[in-house]
């Protein structure tokens, strides 16, 4: 997908806080590759902005630890690494799956209608062939998780589930990249999984669907690391 199918143009009202928003939400969905350069020209021409509103929301990112600032003063996704990986993964199975627990007593048999349709709409998505999948996918997938996370009725544990999205957005991107190669299980799997625990009330099912949903992209890039250090161990010794 092009950057411009990616990004979105920004108004001028409120320009700072909208560039950042734009860029942000394109991190979490996992609009950009690990590793990929952030030129600020580049992305101020995409977002039909000027250079200052750019250089400021990429600061803003750099400090939320979603961006990497390099000592050339270039700034760029961070790269996926096994210590962050595991970093990620186990903050993520810790916090949202407390925020799940919390939220399960104040779902009703409309929430679950809701998540079944999101559900629904999601793997459609993933069936169409249509250019802009990834992003369609993307943004149901979170609208799904949000909309549990939502009627936890956290106004501090919110923020700090955004900010762990918003460092995932490379390693979802990768992920699902690895899932399309081997035509793996579907990515819905364990959604339908979370309702059917949630609409039980069965608190540990509800945490192991989503544990299980979790770590199902961190296990699809753990295995190719594996595979990448197995092939440099050979060389070496080749």
């Amino acid at each position: 997908m092009s950057r411009r199918g990616a990004l979105s143009p920004v108004v001028r009202e409120t320009l700072h806080d909208r560039v950042y928003a734009e860029l942000r939400r394109s991190l979490i969905h996992g609009m950009f590759d690990a590793g990929e350069m952030m030129r600020i020209v580049d992305l101020a021409e995409t977002l039909e902005t000027s250079t200052m509103p750019v250089r400021e929301a990429l600061g803003r990112l750099v400090s939320e630890q979603a961006l990497e600032a390099l000592p050339n003063r270039s700034v760029r996704v961070p790269l996926i690494t096994r210590e962050r990986l595991e970093d990620l993964a186990r903050a993520r199975c810790l916090i949202e799956g407390q925020i799940t627990a919390l939220a399960l007593p104040n779902l009703a048999a409309a929430d679950f209608v809701e998540l079944r349709r999101l559900t629904a709409a999601c793997e459609a998505a993933f069936a169409s062939n249509d250019r802009d999948k990834a992003h369609k996918t993307s943004e149901l997938n979170h609208a799904f998780h949000f909309y549990i996370y939502r009627a936890a009725g956290s106004a501090v544990l919110i923020p700090i589930v955004e900010s762990l999205w918003l460092q995932s957005g490379p390693y979802v991107r990768t992920a699902a990249q690895i899932h399309d190669e081997n035509r793996d299980i579907p990515a819905t799997h364990h959604h339908w999984a979370l309702i059917e625990a949630l609409e039980r009330r069965d608190v540990a099912g509800s945490v192991k669907a989503l544990t299980d949903d979790i770590t199902r992209s961190f296990n699809l890039i753990r295995g190719r690391l594996d595979d990448e250090e197995a092939d440099a161990r050979e060389q070496r010794h080749g």
